[in-house]
């Protein structure tokens, strides 16, 4: 960093504790100078940049002074438009070697996948898994491994009557997370060579799926707003080639998309028109903001095209790795998969989460979690219309934890994420959702992975490091 972006780093920082305050008038070019003992061509260098960034003004035989900063309302990502052609991925190397970057305690953690540990009822779970164990008989240890615990099960079947649906315990099968349920079920589903639909962005997992078995992709336009452009997945359909669709109607990472639920309903008739089935990624739809829970594309599935997976790992237990799919007739094809893979989930994990349910509060706590994250979503918003370029598009969802960012098309995301982290934050970069490395100029940001003065400081840092970019190029 040169000395005169160290300078306007720090009077970018000043302003934004509120150190400098609107209208306050900032030392001469010379009073700089010899006061930090900078060349004035430094100082104004300096200046000028702040100029550049909106955050001072020079007024005529007075000086430069703090302007005030209105931020402008912030702009929402556009439809996208990946390539209309289906490929093969090549993505795993990418994923892991970003994941095994070192994350320390000092690293602001805005590109994790997880939630802060914090916000989870951590000590009730440990008094969960210790009243189960007790209770558990041995013989429990080595019953149900393949299907999962019965008692768990019947509380799953509950909770989606709650919601309108007729899932009965023997359609539910408990895996180690949604993960292993989701690749369960494509594995299930397809051969090598076959061809999936998918949201554009997309999560990476998905991604990682079809490149260990060897199928191909096809990304979909789809809107931060609804989703997926349901012309799009109808036009795939009629083509005849597609095996199976994986999308995350509810809350999309990254997107963050809520799709409505006619055009739920809508899919889930396209489907079965086509009889092409759906593996729905359902791991956020319990963080929603509005008034009324949203309803999963399984609630309008009336002939089984729907695959419905879902976790207590976004919301509840993480390091638990509790999941499950209901798999209606394809139960038994994902349970022998299971048997062959991982036999069972961790039983004392089940036990203490199905001891948890039982206890109550469950509702309580996602109410609450709801709120937490409600407030660190404005947080988050407030602090990229701060300290971001105008020009910067973010999307605002209505649930998860996830805002997709885009930015000017003169930044490489994979560079602003090496820079991030030796400043000591970090980000998960937009080529990581794309079959063909697309969405280079974009970045998911978590605003809820650590407590909200990191979020706005981390979000803040990130600012200024996009601006410094934008100042090179």
């Amino acid at each position: 960093m040169t000395q005169y972006e160290q300078l306007a780093d720090e009077i970018h920082a000043l302003i934004h504790s509120g150190s400098l305050r609107v209208g306050d008038r900032l030392p001469s070019v010379r009073q700089s100078s010899e006061r930090r003992q900078l060349s004035q061509s430094t100082v104004f260098q300096a200046y000028y940049l702040l100029e550049s960034r909106g955050l001072i003004e020079a007024r005529p035989r007075s000086g430069y002074y703090v302007r005030p900063r209105v931020p402008a309302p912030l702009q929402r990502p556009k439809t996208s438009r990946p390539s209309p052609r289906p490929h093969g991925v090549a993505i795993n190397d990418l994923v892991v070697a970003l994941l095994n970057q070192p994350h320390g305690s000092q690293v602001v953690p805005l590109g994790s996948a997880f939630l802060d540990p914090t916000l989870f009822p951590v000590d009730r779970l440990a008094r969960s898994l210790g009243t189960a164990m007790r209770r558990l008989a041995p013989e429990k240890l080595i019953e149900e491994l393949a299907t999962g615990q019965l008692r768990l099960r019947q509380q799953i079947s509950q909770r989606y009557a709650a919601d309108g649906i007729h899932a009965g315990v023997d359609e539910i099968i408990i895996t180690n997370g949604a993960m292993d349920a989701l690749n369960l079920s494509l594995q299930a589903l397809t051969q090598p060579g076959d061809l999936v639909l998918l949201e554009a962005p997309t999560f990476y997992a998905p991604l990682q799926a079809i490149e260990r078995l060897k199928l191909r992709a096809l990304q979909l336009p789809t809107s931060p707003s609804d989703g997926v452009s349901l012309e799009s997945v109808e036009a795939a359909l009629a083509a005849g080639e597609v095996k199976v669709c994986w999308f995350m109607p509810s809350f999309q990472n990254p997107l963050g998309a809520l799709m409505p639920d006619e055009k739920k309903k809508s899919l889930a008739d396209l489907l079965a028109r086509y009889q092409v089935p759906l593996i729905e990624d359902d791991v956020y739809r319990d963080l929603y903001f509005g008034p009324r829970k949203p309803r999963p594309v399984k609630a309008f599935d009336r002939d089984g095209w729907v695959i419905h997976c879902a976790s207590f790992s976004k919301t509840l237990a993480p390091g638990y790795r509790v999941g499950w799919a209901c798999a209606g007739r394809w139960t038994r094809d994902i349970e022998r998969l299971k048997v062959m893979s991982s036999l069972s989930a961790s039983i004392p994990s089940q036990a203490a989460i199905s001891d948890y349910l039982a206890q109550g509060g469950y509702d309580l706590h996602l109410r609450r979690l709801r709120q937490t994250l409600l407030h660190h979503r404005a947080l988050m918003v407030d602090a990229i219309a701060e300290s971001f370029p105008a020009d910067t598009k973010v999307t605002q969802p209505e649930g998860g934890y996830f805002l997709w960012v885009e930015l000017s098309r003169r930044i490489d995301a994979l560079e602003l994420m090496r820079s991030a982290m030796a400043a000591g934050v970090s980000l998960t970069p937009g080529p990581l959702f794309s079959a063909d490395r697309r969405f280079a100029h974009c970045i998911r940001l978590n605003y809820c992975s650590t407590s909200a003065d990191k979020v706005v400081r981390g979000t803040h840092t990130l600012g200024k490091l996009v601006h410094r970019m934008l100042d090179k190029t």
